[in-house]
């Protein structure tokens, strides 16, 4: 059983030996002093930002994987997880020396290399494509992740502020998530108190102040209630511990924020945990709770029957106390606490299965629990895109869920906001294809029908079923469901859609101005296609017909790639430009974090037609006497054919070590229903998102359109943001807005 101080920081490597001899075998510590020793090697010359030893921080993360009971062969690759990064040691030398197993579990952690993705938010994506693809094929490719992740938060106060900002942001998207989703709560917890100390320190530490008043207040009561109980408890014959459990600041801000409350009204700052051994004890303690307390109706959680897809397993109740304060009380098994601790690591008992899969002994359910790792794997073979891939990952993996039964009885979890056509395709994608309608509790319900917990669902099918209806794609509320109906699309409608994709393409070209014949040949189509990586121009077309990729998307490369063919060679005219945009003194960094290639110093600014931001496509444009102006690459009002504007379109980048907000406009249209505008406002307070103007007006159906300005600052946090906004209830479309007044206008 995994010690309770597992998210210790061990800095002394004796001690952490010491630790380690514990509960692995001599051969197994040999091994792992092994990778220590290597590891210390190849960092020696090292320092951190702090000024200590390198080797510091691969021991911290040993620590915390250490206290999670982790095998040898993941400690390993624990203390060598930066050597192929950062150090002249390469992978092939690892797996020589410690196997095949180590060096995937370092390779899997190992970020990609810098000189194939020009921006830092590619780069990103791919790093994340590579980790969750890493993590489907061995679960200790993320622990190690996480302990890394972990250790570096509590060291992060010798980086500068703007990095800190961004790596908490990461955290509380990325890795907070992640945690959850493993039930790794001792992680999770610690990772979000962290990431809010960064994001917001001065709400932090207010708020920690008054948790610590208001926890005083209620110490007598909750502690006066511990006693009350365990007596209780134990007159009845049931063995029990009984222990305090304060709520983590980060869960304390969000239920401030998302149920618009001050402290005062929140009352389970403190909970009484409830330990017992076995699932009959749990429900007799529950019977002895309620007989002592009365129950608040609508407050009681049966996990333990219905466990959450981490393998969450407790029984939640909150009661009406003496003193006539709700009082929150969990109770659960010491093995359901254990779970709850450690979650994944739990089940990871090398001792005795020898180290290479967990021991299935103790729970034949085990890769059943593991079930939404194997859609990583389907995931990945079907989107080419890899930010729709880590979108998907982000907004299925980590969603909140909701859970509802079958006729039979069997729970099936499914993101919230999900509609029976996703409980079809969960069951089967056969019986999602033949859909025709749906009954929820017994009544006929719109397939748009939101589900909610408890709800009993009955997928009505027919034979003589067309399929699924493209409409589908907007109402459903998982991504793995829109995948699938697009791979039915893609597999059933080939011809249609190859047709479809080269007539949306058709009507682009011309509507931009250039000829189908320069810019639709099969070369240019494939080439377009590798670089969303897909195989030939004929799957190019087709993905676009049937909604795989966007025509925005695929008609950006192919102009991309037109105008590096048709690039003339720099004039001593457009030089002259140049260097009369440049001050007397050159910068050492460009702009708005924009780079002009093969020139420093150049004035820039951002084109507010269609206002790029970070991970966006972009292409500048040179002013007369303003500087270069940065467009989209799908901006209509440099997407023209006309050989002299052309010549004054020149190639820019994002600058990788820029973390700035920019200026984005996004318009909404949705059902106005209450509610509506505050769930929204709690999605950009959840992603620390400012909102710098908005408007909105109802129209005689009851259609509201909202304006909304926002800061963001990468391409990746706004596509999160609107993929949170579609999927609400009643939301019809999010959408970025471009301007074409300026098209044509001489300063762009």
């Amino acid at each position: 059983m995994p010690s309770t101080n597992a998210i210790t920081n061990i800095t002394d490597i004796d001690e952490l030996f010491a630790r380690i001899e514990e509960y692995l075998t001599p051969e197994q510590v040999a091994f792992v002093r092994k990778a220590y020793e290597l590891a210390a090697k190849a960092h020696a010359a090292q320092t951190r930002k702090s000024g200590e030893p390198y080797i510091i921080h691969p021991i911290g993360v040993v620590s915390i994987l250490v206290g999670l009971q982790m095998d040898d062969k993941t400690l390993a690759a624990a203390f060598l997880h930066d050597v192929v990064e950062d150090t002249d040691y390469k992978l092939d030398y690892i797996k020589e020396q410690f196997g095949t197993v180590v060096a995937n579990l370092v390779d899997g952690v190992t970020k990609l290399g810098k000189i194939e993705y020009i921006s830092k938010e590619d780069r990103q994506i791919e790093n994340y494509r590579k980790m969750f693809l890493a993590m489907a094929r061995d679960i200790r490719v993320v622990l190690i992740k996480l302990a890394d992740r972990l250790h570096n938060m509590r060291t992060m106060k010798y980086m500068p502020v703007h990095k800190q900002q961004s790596i908490s942001r990461e955290t509380l998207e990325i890795y907070a998530p992640l945690a959850h989703r493993l039930g790794i709560y001792t992680i999770k917890w610690e990772l979000e108190d962290l990431a809010f100390r960064y994001m917001e320190p001065d709400i932090y530490y207010d708020l920690v102040e008054q948790v610590k008043i208001k926890r005083r207040e209620r110490e007598d009561m909750i502690n006066e209630a511990m006693t009350t109980l365990k007596d209780a408890v134990e007159k009845a014959g049931i063995r029990c511990e009984i222990q305090g459990r304060p709520k983590n600041f980060y869960s304390i801000h969000k239920k401030m924020l998302r149920d618009h409350k001050q402290l005062s009204e929140i009352y389970d700052l403190l909970a009484i945990r409830v330990l017992v051994d076995t699932v009959k004890d749990c429900y007799g303690t529950l019977g002895i709770v309620h007989s002592m307390w009365r129950p608040i109706p609508g407050r009681f959680k049966d996990y333990v029957a219905v466990p959450k897809s981490n393998m969450y397993q407790s029984l939640h109740t909150t009661v009406l106390s003496n003193g006539g304060q709700p009082l929150e009380i969990q109770i659960r098994t010491f093995e359901m606490h254990r779970i709850s601790e450690y979650g994944i690591a739990a089940h990871w008992r090398y001792k005795e299965s020898g180290g290479s899969k967990p021991s299935a002994s103790g729970d034949k359910g085990f890769d059943a629990k593991l079930s939404w790792l194997r859609q990583l794997l389907e995931w990945h073979k079907d989107m080419n895109d890899s930010r729709d891939f880590v979108n998907t990952v982000k907004m299925d993996i980590f969603a909140d869920e909701v859970f509802v039964f079958t006729p039979r009885g069997d729970v099936i979890d499914l993101p919230v906001g999900s509609v029976p056509i996703d409980f079809a395709y969960r069951i089967h994608t056969d019986v999602g294809n033949r859909c025709v309608g749906a009954k929820i509790n017994g009544r006929i319900v719109p397939l748009d029908y939101h589900l909610k917990n408890g709800d009993i669902v009955e997928v009505i099918t027919s034979k003589q079923s067309n399929g699924p209806s493209r409409d589908w794609i907007n109402v459903v509320g998982s991504s793995d469901t829109r995948n699938k109906i697009k791979n039915w699309f893609k597999k059933e409608r080939r011809e249609e859609n190859i047709l479809k994709g080269r007539d949306m393409l058709e009507r682009e070209v011309k509507r931009l101005g250039y000829e189908t014949k320069a810019l639709m040949t099969p070369e240019k189509l494939k080439e377009a296609g590798s670089k969303l990586r897909i195989d030939s121009d004929e799957n190019l077309l087709a993905t676009l017909g049937y909604g795989g990729v966007t025509l925005n998307t695929v008609m950006s490369k192919l102009v991309e790639i037109y105008k590096k063919e048709q690039k003339l060679e720099t004039t001593k005219d457009l030089a002259q430009v140049l260097a009369e945009l440049k001050p007397r003194k050159s910068k050492a960094k460009a702009s708005h974090g924009i780079l002009v290639k093969g020139e420093e110093g150049i004035m820039v600014k951002l084109a507010r037609c269609c206002n790029p931001i970070p991970g966006d496509p972009v292409i500048g444009y040179i002013t007369r006497g303003s500087g270069i102006s940065v467009h989209r690459a799908d901006c209509p009002n440099v997407m023209t054919n006309n050989p002299e504007e052309q010549r004054r379109l020149i190639e820019v980048s994002w600058d990788v070590g820029i973390d700035d907000v920019y200026k984005v406009n996004i318009v909404i249209m949705s059902v106005d229903r209450t509610g509506l505008m505050s769930d929204i406002m709690n999605t950009m307070s959840e992603s620390k998102v400012n909102i710098f103007s908005m408007s909105c007006h109802t129209d005689k159906n009851k259609i509201a359109t909202m304006h909304m300005g926002l800061d963001i600052t990468t391409l990746e946090q706004l596509e999160y943001i609107m993929m949170r906004i579609r999927r609400m209830k009643g939301v019809y479309s999010v959408e970025r807005l471009v301007s074409t007044a300026n098209a044509g206008g001489k300063n762009r």
